[in-house]
């Protein structure tokens, strides 16, 4: 048994030598290949946009540069700017910021590094043909490719998750082989990934802590000072620590607050106190860390295999994670275990961050915020395959038809969740069915407004309407706007040629108080959504009568837009 053990040990690092170059560009060239065809999939049936997060990163990366005040207080203060910046040079094409083509460019890339990362990740711990069993695991989740093609953050923060336990476990690797060249290029790289981690989401700075933490000790466990690497250790510890503090100083600067992004108007507190069920005061995780660790695993398990196996994907993993340990307890797979870090940050999230989680088998059996659960892929993938590893040590002679099996049991994986549809993207239908129809009626409208013209209008919630009818933000006054806006809402009829109203919205309350000098023009409601109401100023009143015309001789009559 020992003999067999060494010698698989010794055919696992002798395949892994120099394949990650070669077998790296063919993981890259694959990964792709698939993202692009989910790219042209979803762009042709217009699911880009079906998540109202989505578009509120395109939008407020376009207004950073097309707003009537434009600058890095656009930025906002809850979410993380990284993920927007990133978006700016695609944004500002009109058509692609129409389609949410913008938005799937800079995460199809992050889907490829992602993979890519994965895989060499693999090879630290696996043979290469299992390692191939992971990425393909990873790559060919339905929910993922979906995500490859929207604007949402996830892509991004997975990237950033698996290049950053990559880049600390080669350190950790050369570091244990006496090796000194490229040690302080890796640690550097690391401190630069965690850093963007910290800007793209906030689990990304309990995720840095712990990766520098042991990026730090393999450092100072180097005998010579020297070698310790001490300058360029300092210099990314003062990177990784600094970047936290220059949102919350950013957050006091721009919003007066160092934690608006905790307490703020559109902070999770803010958001869920809103949107808790009528009568039922808080959802069911609520201060309930053991529930909120099952549903956050569920929604984990349910994202990446079919409903029948989601506690063997868990099983397999934990089995492939003591193995690892058994066998190899290092700081390479201290680093590893780093991807396992999402499950207890939402535990305490979700229990305690006001920020639910919804799945249709469980209460209340609906969806929100499945696309957690997201997190947890690189690690089901990788000690999974890990798991395959141990078995392969244990049964050498199983190696011919394992590979094999499990492949086609991926491919099967796939192709079902596929076909029932992912948790994510069946989130996304439900959530837009609503909204969408709402917000191509409004934009059906306001398309026929007279081009230039200034309009008073609250975008928090349905930029989707400026956002298909093409209108540059540089001609809507809204919260965005800190002079404009509170002089608007006292006047709108003097400071803006149009009006759009949501009923209750900012807006709505200003023109109920100073309506004089406004002109009902038309009302859209839809089914689940509040009415808009679109009023001219006297300053367009030459104007009026132009889209009253269009819609025939009672421009004041609603538009129903109901969702089927």
């Amino acid at each position: 048994m020992r003999a067999s053990s060494n010698s698989a040990r010794s055919a696992t690092l002798t395949e892994a030598k120099g394949r990650p170059p070669r077998d790296a560009g063919t993981v890259a060239l694959l990964s792709a290949v698939l993202t692009l065809a989910a790219l042209a999939f979803c762009s042709q049936h217009q699911l880009l946009l079906l998540y109202g997060d989505a578009v509120a990163h395109l939008h407020i990366a376009r207004r950073l540069l097309d707003a009537r005040e434009p600058g890095f207080r656009q930025l906002g203060s809850v979410w993380l700017p990284l993920p927007h910046l990133l978006l700016i040079p695609f944004v500002l094409k009109m058509s692609w910021w129409q389609s949410g083509v913008a938005g799937a460019i800079p995460s199809m890339a992050c889907y490829v590094a992602s993979c890519v990362g994965l895989y060499r990740l693999a090879l630290c711990f696996v043979r290469h043909s299992i390692a191939w069993l992971a990425v393909a695991f990873f790559a060919l989740n339905p929910g993922l490719l979906y995500f490859s093609t929207t604007a949402m953050t996830e892509p991004l923060f997975l990237a950033e998750m698996i290049w950053a336990a990559l880049l600390i476990a080669l350190l950790a690797r050369r570091s244990e082989a006496g090796e000194a060249e490229g040690l302080g290029r890796l640690l550097l790289g690391a401190s630069l990934v965690l850093v963007c981690a910290v800007f793209t989401r906030y689990d990304g700075w309990i995720y840095a802590a712990a990766a520098w933490c042991i990026a730090s000790w393999i450092v100072m466990r180097r005998r010579n000072f020297r070698e310790r690497l001490t300058g360029i250790w300092l210099l990314a510890t003062v990177l990784v620590v600094m970047a936290p503090l220059v949102w919350i100083a950013y957050n006091a600067k721009q919003f007066h607050d160092p934690f608006d992004f905790l307490r703020g108007p559109y902070s999770a507190r803010a958001i869920e106190a809103r949107t808790s069920p009528s009568g039922a005061g808080h959802y069911m995780e609520y201060h309930r860390p053991v529930v909120a660790t099952l549903y956050f695993l569920k929604a984990a398990e349910l994202g990446a295999v079919v409903p029948y196996a989601t506690q063997v994907i868990l099983l397999i993993s934990l089995i492939g994670t003591a193995f690892l340990w058994v066998r190899r307890r290092s700081a390479a797979l201290a680093a590893a275990m780093l991807l396992w870090l999402p499950l207890p940050f939402y535990a305490y999230a979700v229990a305690y961050g006001s920020v639910p989680i919804f799945i249709p088998v469980w209460f209340p059996h609906s969806w929100y915020n499945t696309r957690y659960g997201m997190e947890m892929l690189p690690a089901f993938a990788l000690f999974a395959a890990a798991a395959l590893e141990g078995l392969a040590m244990w049964r050498q002679r199983w190696m011919s038809w394992m590979v094999p099996a499990a492949a086609a049991l991926i491919v099967t994986n796939s192709i079902l969740l596929l076909r029932s549809g992912p948790l994510v993207f069946q989130e996304a239908v439900v959530n837009s069915r609503s909204r969408i129809p709402f917000e191509s009626a409004l934009a059906n409208w306001l398309r026929i407004l007279p081009p230039g013209k200034t309009l008073l209008m609250s975008t928090s919630e349905h930029i989707g309407a400026v956002q298909q009818a093409g209108i540059p933000l540089r001609n809507i006054i809204n919260e965005g706007d800190y002079y404009e806006w509170n002089a608007a809402l006292k006047d709108p009829a003097a400071k803006a040629d149009y009006v759009v109203a949501l009923d209750g919205d900012t807006v709505a309350k200003a023109v109920a108080v100073h309506p004089r000098g406004l002109t009902l023009l038309q009302i859209i409601c839809s089914t689940g959504q509040p009415c808009a109401r679109v009023y001219a100023a006297k300053t367009a009143a030459g104007a009026i009568a132009q889209p009253a015309a269009a819609l025939g001789p009672n421009p004041s009559r609603a538009l129903l837009a109901d969702s089927p």
